[in-house]
């Protein structure tokens, strides 16, 4: 799942309009930006997939750290408390802990049995949604759609910019979500965790977006 994660953080605005969309994207993503560090030091792996009817180009062989049940919720309470005692406001920071948390139980709903429980064990779960492509689409899609409505529902623009540097936003993550279900697969592992440190520029313009709107209450 992508976008789909970003969906969650959008909604979240229209819970509490605290935090920046950053904010709320980096929680949301965290999992995905912890992962490619971990690619790239060999503590954890990737395989590009040789069997034809594997619903994406990629084994997810081994993440425990990033991607475990048992870890996830640790990272979950771990950035929820940090945030707390930075900002001392328990709504918000239980709402970023939940945030980490939701990005396993999206990805639960379409990956494969690929997701570890912990990383002790070699059980892994997965509802497998990702077997059917056009499916998980509009899942995704509609998803995303419902966070974006909510987000567009709970902040107005405070000037041009918060107009064209929120939807430049939105469409550039349909854009990228549409290349990789229908773009080429990759040819090698390494170039996969360089394009996975580029997400945090779209935790920096989920700040830049924000910055320039305000709440419509």
């Amino acid at each position: 799942m992508f976008i789909g994660h970003f969906a969650a953080a959008f909604a979240a605005k229209k819970i509490d309009n605290r935090p920046s969309l950053g904010t709320l994207f980096f929680a949301a993503q965290w999992l995905d930006l912890l992962w490619p560090a971990l690619l790239l030091t060999g503590t954890e792996s990737v395989e590009l997939s040789t069997d034809g009817s594997n619903p994406i180009p990629l084994n997810f062989s081994h993440y425990p750290i990033s991607h475990s049940l048992l870890m996830v919720i640790g990272w979950s309470a771990l950035i929820g408390i940090l945030h707390f005692l930075f900002r001392k406001n328990l709504k918000t920071a239980l709402i970023i802990a939940l945030l980490v948390l939701s990005h396993w139980i999206l990805d639960w709903l379409v990956h494969i049995p690929d997701l570890p429980i912990s990383p002790f064990n070699d059980h892994k779960t997965g509802l497998g949604i990702w077997q059917y492509k056009y499916l998980a689409l509009v899942l995704e899609l509609l998803l995303f759609g419902a966070g974006v409505f909510l987000y567009t529902n709970a902040t107005r623009a405070s000037n041009k910019t918060g107009i064209y540097a929120f939807w430049s936003l939105v469409v550039f993550l349909v854009v990228i979500h549409l290349m990789n279900i229908f773009g080429p697969p990759p040819t090698d592992v390494k170039p996969i965790a360089y394009v996975g440190f580029s997400q945090w520029l779209l935790v920096a313009w989920g700040y830049w977006a924000d910055k320039n709107r305000h709440s419509s209450k």
